[in-house]
């Protein structure tokens, strides 16, 4: 348990680095856009590139992986949409929480957390569950706020805009070129390389510092009455869900398990506030379920990796 705290304290730390520096400097909201520009357009890329661009072509075309982690995540979408709906929620708020009980921050926390616990092997199962899972978030939340009526566009100028998103997105086209740099074999320049290396690096303290900040610019006014419910999902039962659907499905790697299991159980993503300030809906709960669930996550997470660094989890649960 000591190695697991000394793994995740560099993680959170980062984390309340940016938090205490946007308390103690007061910068505007505005100040981060060129680190969220750099964070989005760079950094990640590039790593999602070096992870994907490295790796042997026959472990990049794993659909079945990516398509039973993706069904396990929207299973639980859908029950907490139902749970919502049942309390009578609006369409609108009961996709937002959906979202916060489904949507992990894979993207700042999840790769850089992946490869310090598992090491290389986790790269290809978290470059393909970052993108993947994204750009099924990009597709389902507009397609159900257009459903709730929170999006008054033509629904051909709403799906335009969907694909879009999804086609341009970095994340996807760094991902997209990796594919084409491993299926073809070919070298990319050493100074290329060496350019994306450098922006690799920077991608996790960079990402980890400005969600310190994004916290600390969104405190915390209103704890909604749901944040029980959503952050026992979110932190435990996601995670579990997924473990158990990968393990019932079939042989997988057990770092690619894992991988999955580890960015299931992440908090709450700030893309989730992000998309409830797009359509007006659930914003201050929103907000609350991120910073709430980032707390709750600095104890769940140790738990989780000693439960699968300790044996608890096999990956052959069903044999």
């Amino acid at each position: 348990m000591a190695a697991i705290i000394a793994l995740l304290l560099p993680f959170f730390g980062l984390i309340l680095i940016g938090y205490i520096a946007a308390r103690i400097t007061r910068q505007p909201a505005e100040a981060l856009g060129w680190m969220n520009t750099f964070i989005i357009y760079a950094a990640l890329p590039a790593l999602f590139f070096k992870l994907v661009s490295r790796t042997p072509i026959e472990d990049l075309a794993r659909i079945d992986f990516i398509a039973t982690d993706i069904a396990a995540t929207y299973l639980v979408y859908a029950v907490l949409f139902l749970i919502a709906w049942l309390r009578r929620n609006s369409f609108g708020d009961s996709t937002i929480q959906a979202f916060a009980g489904a949507y992990g921050n894979i993207g700042y926390m999840g790769p850089g957390l992946a490869l310090l616990a598992f090491g290389e092997a986790a790269a290809v199962p978290v470059a393909l569950i970052v993108c993947f899972e994204n750009a099924m978030h990009f597709i389902v939340a507009p397609a159900m706020m257009a459903v709730a009526g929170g999006d008054k566009r033509p629904p051909t100028q709403v799906a335009f805009e969907v694909v879009r998103k999804v086609a341009l997105h970095p994340f996807i086209l760094s991902t997209a070129l990796g594919f084409l740099v491993a299926a073809s074999g070919l070298e990319p320049p050493l100074a290329f390389q060496r350019l994306v290396d450098y922006l690799a690096q920077a991608a996790a303290p960079c990402a980890l510092f400005a969600m310190g900040v994004t916290l600390a610019l969104r405190p915390l006014k209103r704890v909604p009455v749901e944040i029980g419910y959503l952050s026992l999902v979110k932190l435990v039962l996601l995670p579990a869900t997924v473990y158990l659907v990968l393990s019932a499905a079939g042989s997988f790697d057990p770092v690619w398990v894992y991988s999955a299991v580890l960015l299931a159980g992440l908090p709450t993503a700030t893309n989730v506030f992000v998309i409830s300030q797009q359509y007006g809906i659930w914003q201050e709960r929103a907000s609350a379920t991120v910073l709430i669930t980032t707390a709750l996550s600095v104890l769940t997470l140790p738990v989780l990796l000693y439960l699968i660094t300790g044996g608890f989890l096999p990956p052959d649960l069903f044999p």
